[in-house]
């Protein structure tokens, strides 16, 4: 039986990668994949402009991603300091994260859910946006040891990574 200090969730232990992000060595690595997936989108223009504007299937709309931002975590109520430890490596990951969401939120009430993509990259306060949501995305692919200037995977690619053990 593996011993507890040999988990694979014991922080400071890199673990095997699929599709260039960490499968498992944050306790709560699942969680940790859809905010990562969020906020690499969100913090890409070009992306935004090639894949979203266009309608390219594979990889949702904005409202997509906040959802993934969002959904399991709360951090549309909460802190993202409360998950320090399970989803997010230190304080700087929550505090980056935190200023990230509550921007891309406030667009999102503004504008609405259902807004097309345009309107949200089209609103005064996208490029902040934007601009959070990639300070906060280097931050975290960075430490996971990953490239931060890849393109954004696929939802599909996302789902696979997922499903790993």
């Amino acid at each position: 039986m593996q011993q507890a200090s040999e988990r694979s969730s014991r922080r400071g232990r890199r673990s095997t990668t699929m599709d260039a992000m960490p499968v498992n060595d944050m306790p709560w690595w699942r969680w940790r994949s859809n905010v990562r997936s969020a906020l690499h989108m969100l913090s890409d223009p070009a992306f935004q402009q090639n894949c979203w504007l266009t309608g390219q299937p594979g990889y949702g709309d904005v409202t997509d991603a906040v959802y993934r931002l969002v959904e399991d975590t709360w951090l549309d109520s909460w802190s993202a300091e409360k998950y320090v430890g399970t989803i997010f490596r230190d304080s700087q990951e929550a505090a980056l994260v935190d200023t990230a969401v509550l921007r891309v939120l406030r667009i999102m009430h503004q504008v609405g859910a259902d807004a097309p993509v345009a309107t949200y990259m089209e609103h005064h306060g996208w490029p902040e946006a934007v601009r959070s949501a990639r300070e906060a995305h280097l931050r975290l692919a960075v430490n996971d040891g990953d490239d931060p200037d890849v393109p954004p995977s696929s939802l599909d690619a996302l789902a696979v990574l997922l499903r790993a053990v």
